[in-house]
Parts: structure tokens; sequence; C-alpha cells
């Protein structure tokens, strides 16, 4: 068996050690721009090039090196006609936990305030928010979502989910498809956007939906810097109807030097680092799926290209 592997930023060899350690009999195909590949049972990208991906007619399937796929499905009709599939968790679901509950507990429990008044040297005790009305509002319910939900459920606070299609989650309240997004945003204290980034959620974050979230609101952003539109919310921190956001995606990364958000002290900003792909888990997951493909089975995590995820 060949295995094609790609990735934009040419950091190959990890991935090749990692591939041969997990399945030893399988050759792994490295490409350069200009080159000729050689026929290929499988590819695994992350940023492909172009002229590759004219190559990869003949493969069987495609797997991708992390869970968004925007990056891939902005090829459009020039993507070949074969399985694409993307990861699950991977490790991932983990760590976005990890980050989402930091940002929440930092905006709970003032730690963003305390951090200003110490630079001026100021010892004020502040009011603690009550928990009942510091409501978590999580879009997108999916493998890396749910982890973030969990989380937030653990340490009380009450909690909001949304998602494009019907999810039935004990514990919250689930609102599902645009047409209950104004419900879900009204009232919120911390909103959590994890979704994919497609036509429908471009720019889904803009002064109107930010607009509906409860004064003095919080934004955290884990997913894709383009569901945001960023004047919009310089805007609305402005005016204090958004007293503070957490960012880690951004529509142009690295984020560029003049951008405003550098200067405002009310975003905390973070360089895309809330989950990053363990290799050896992502590499166990793709082999095995593999395994499952060889063996005539149907994989989970194929991406359906009419819904951009």
């Amino acid at each position: 068996m060949r295995i094609v592997l790609y990735r934009g930023d040419g950091v190959i060899e990890p991935w090749e050690r990692e591939f041969h350690a997990v399945m030893p009999d399988v050759q792994t195909v490295t490409w350069k721009e200009g080159e000729l590949l050689a026929p290929c049972d499988y590819a695994v990208l992350w940023n492909p090039a172009p002229a590759l991906l004219a190559q990869l007619g003949d493969v069987k399937a495609i797997f991708l090196m992390g869970a968004g796929v925007d990056a891939v499905l902005k090829f459009g009709d020039a993507l070949p006609d074969v399985p694409l599939v993307r990861l699950g968790d991977a490790g991932m679901g983990v760590q976005m936990a990890e980050y989402v509950a930091h940002a929440v507990l930092r905006y709970f429990r003032r730690f963003d305030e305390y951090e200003q008044q110490a630079r001026h040297g100021a010892w004020n005790p502040l009011p603690q928010h009550a928990k009942e009305h510091f409501t978590i509002g999580v879009m997108g319910l999916g493998r890396l979502g749910m982890p973030v939900v969990e989380a937030m459920r653990h340490f009380g606070f009450p909690v909001r989910g949304w998602s494009r299609s019907p999810k039935d989650v004990p514990g919250v309240q689930t609102f599902a498809g645009m047409e209950a997004l104004g419900d879900f945003l009204h009232g919120i204290r911390v909103l959590v956007c994890m979704l994919p980034l497609t036509q429908e959620t471009t720019n889904l974050l803009d002064r109107h939906n930010l607009g509906r979230l409860a004064s003095g609101a919080y934004l955290i952003n884990v997913s894709r810097g383009a569901i945001l539109n960023e004047p919009d919310l310089m805007t609305l921190i402005r005016s204090g109807q958004i007293a503070g956001a957490t960012l880690d995606v951004f529509r142009h990364e690295p984020l560029p030097a003049p951008h405003p958000f550098w200067n405002e002290p009310r975003i905390t900003l973070t360089p895309h680092i809330s989950a990053l792909t363990m290799r050896h888990d992502a590499v166990r997951q793709i082999a095995d799926k593999i395994q499952t493909l060889e063996n005539g089975e149907a994989v989970t995590e194929l991406v359906d290209r009419q819904l951009g995820y």
C-alpha cells in the first residue's frame, strides 16, 4: 500500500515516522511542486497544493490531518471525486474544553478585571457574578462541541446549545436552525463559537446577532475567523455591548500587525492553539479508517461537500 503525505508547511518527517510506526508495511510517498505523483492508494493532506489535488483522482480516499475542512473545500470542483475524510476528536475535544473553561472562568470570576486593576496598583474586590444568570451558549454540538458543553455543565452553569439540526442533550436547552438562532442568542452572557465555516456561517457573528446577547456579554471564538465580522465586534466592544472577547482564530492568520485587535485590552488573542492535532492519535485514527475501508466497510467523519463539513 502506498500513501502520499503532504502538508503545506512542509513538516512531513514526523508524520512519516508515525505512519511507519503504526503501519510498518505501508510505503509513504512525499510530493513537491512540479513532480508527477506515482500511483497511490490513499492521500493524507493538510493545506494541499492545487497541482497535487489534480493528481489524486485515482486514490481510494483523501484523509485530512485535522477536523476543519474549509481549506480543502475551497477548491470546489477542482477537488477529486473521491471520499474526503476529516479527523474526529483525536485529542482535540479535551483541549477545546480546557481552553473554553479557562476563558469562561476568567470572565465569570472577573480575573480579566483584576488583571487590569493589578496593573494600576488597585486593591478592589468586585461583586461576584450570579451563576444562575451567567448563561453559556455553545454554537456547534459536534465531536468538539460536546466536551465543552459537558465542561460547562460540570461547573454548574446554565447551558444552551445551537446546531444546524435538532440535538437532544440532557440538561441543556437546545435550539436548531436559523429560525431558532434569535431565541438561542437572547440574553446569553458567554457565547462560544465552535461552528464549521460554511456559506451559511460566514459573518454569522455580526452586529445584529451579537447585539442579541445580554448587555456586557463575552465572546469566545475557537472555530474559524471568517464566522466573525471583525469590525462589528470592535464596534460592540467600544459601545460596551460586548464586555470582552477571547479569540483563537482570525480571518487572516497570522493576525496582521496593524490589526486593531492587538491594541484592544478587552480582546484576548491566542495564535490558533485552542486544540492542536495530536499527531500520534491522528495517525492511529487514520490507520484504523484505512483498514476499515480495506475491509469494505463504511467510515465515520466523511465530509458532506454540500453541507460544508
